[in-house]
């Protein structure tokens, strides 16, 4: 985050809180090009958030007002600077549904809490759709007002385009276009009147006091039933188990139909048509932002998602022609480079962080919790000395001095040993991320000595993926 948006950010707080600000924290990047800034005074908290799409903001901001007045769970609006294309939100705290899954799942399994939060999520979903549906203004939605053909087509397309080609996955491309004119066709004889959530899934969901609040709705638009509930039931990474999306598929047609007349076989029947445009959709953005953008953690929900697809052909047959769309998609399905891929990520991601205490504890960005933070500020601190403060401790200045003048080689050595043994554990019972953290007063010197220090002892110890960061020093990028 540029550091006058930071800035315009910290004013605005002030401005509404009446508090000087105590302490900040950039949260983790997401799917989208929105930053975030959690901003802490003596009593007050509030998530700041950044985003340079005028269009997509006003989206937000008008959705929010509309769902407030209908008492809907979404996080309160506390102010707006349309002109900076900043605001301030509620802060629901750090507990996703995604998180809550990992947390309390039983291996593959999902757990009587995990289905329980899923019901509750459920139950709020129709007053979305049908109750905050019913008199919002249209005119707002960005980048368009209802998944109609051109929204699924572009949908479509960029699946054609960024994950097909770029996954290098045969396909006859006239008959490809040919066949999505006949889906889409198809899709859209469902009624397509009620409110589209759009992103619908574990990571917007937000669990405060057991109660399931909802962000990231700002891409809504009008639509059918079934495209929140195929988002929320096939999110990849989530990895629901058959049995549990049946239960709660039909946990939802009984909730819906308390708002509105549905045939419980002829939703089932398009619901899957949604499922498989919404995991095309998915698997756009995994290759956009995975093999074009260069980002491994989406290609990571690959597998995920080419489990899902070959469930869905394996058991539904659709009531039109579209061979060769489910000819690419079997493709993918046996795509030998895919397949590949999926062997080549490493089995663990340890992510090392150093940052400054003044802006607060990282977040897990993989949702899963855990993971260390060791306090560097008992180390005797080079930025105290004017020769230092202009360095970090990635120099050799830095380095020599923390070597000498310091117990810092002890220190770390009781560091290794706890967290060798984490991801000697980690690797055996095949778990995918864990994060360590140091912290500092200024997030320059030792926190980063020690971040880089550990990076380079695991990799000379174990076979993992190690993701280093130093927060202080990016945001003076």
């Amino acid at each position: 985050m540029e550091k006058h948006t930071e800035q315009e950010l910290i004013r605005l707080f002030e401005t509404w809180s009446g508090e000087n600000v105590e302490s900040t924290q950039l949260l983790p990047p997401s799917g989208s090009y929105r930053e975030y800034l959690r901003i802490k005074g003596s009593r007050c908290s509030a998530i700041g958030a950044y985003n340079p799409d005028k269009k997509e903001n006003r989206a937000f901001i008008e959705f929010t007002k509309h769902f407030r007045t209908l008492n809907l769970n979404i996080p309160e609006l506390y102010s707006e600077n349309t002109d900076e294309n900043i605001y301030l939100i509620e802060d629901l705290g750090d507990i996703t549904l995604f998180s809550f899954i990992n947390q309390h799942r039983d291996g593959k399994n999902y757990t009587n809490r995990i289905v329980d939060a899923y019901k509750a999520v459920i139950e709020q979903l129709p007053k979305f759709q049908i109750k905050a549906g019913k008199n919002l203004d249209y005119s707002v939605c960005y980048p368009r007002s209802k998944f109609d053909k051109q929204s699924m087509m572009w949908d479509l397309n960029y699946f054609k385009y960024y994950f097909l080609k770029l996954a290098r996955i045969p396909f006859d491309e006239q008959a490809l276009e040919e066949d999505f004119q006949t889906f889409t066709d198809y899709l859209l004889q469902t009624e397509t009147d009620y409110f589209l959530y759009r992103d619908f899934q574990s990571r917007n969901v937000m669990l405060k006091d057991g109660a399931p609040y909802f962000i990231d709705y700002q891409g809504g638009r009008r639509g059918a039933l079934h495209y929140d509930l195929a988002s929320l039931l096939y999110d990849a990474k989530a990895d629901m188990p058959d049995s549990v999306r049946k239960m709660l598929l039909g946990y939802y047609i009984v909730t819906v139909s308390k708002y509105t007349r549905i045939e419980p076989e002829k939703f089932k029947q398009y619901f899957y048509g949604y499922v498989l445009i919404r995991i095309m959709q998915a698997m756009g953005s995994y290759g956009f932002r995975g093999f074009y953008e260069k980002k491994e953690h989406f290609l990571q929900s690959i597998p995920y998602a080419l489990n899902n697809l070959s469930s869905i052909l394996s058991r539904v047959q659709f009531p039109i022609k579209i061979p060769a769309l489910l000819d690419a998609l079997e493709n993918v399905i046996q795509s030998r480079r895919l397949k590949s891929i999926s062997a080549d990520l490493k089995p663990l991601t340890v992510t090392i962080n150093s940052f400054s205490y003044k802006r607060g504890i990282p977040i897990d960005v993989s949702g899963h919790g855990g993971g260390f933070v060791f306090d560097c500020r008992s180390i005797h601190n080079p930025g105290r000395y004017e020769k230092y403060a202009n360095l970090t401790g990635k120099d050799t200045e830095v380095i020599k001095f923390l070597d000498a003048e310091t117990d810092i080689k002890l220190y770390l050595k009781n560091v290794f040993n706890l967290v060798d043994q984490s991801v000697d554990k980690y690797l055996k019972r095949k778990f995918s991320n864990l994060m360590v953290s140091f912290g500092c007063t200024g997030g320059h010197h030792r926190s980063v000595y020690c971040a880089e220090a550990l990076a380079k002892h695991l990799k000379s110890k174990f076979d993992i993926k190690i993701v280093l960061r130093h927060l202080e020093l990016e945001m003076k990028q």
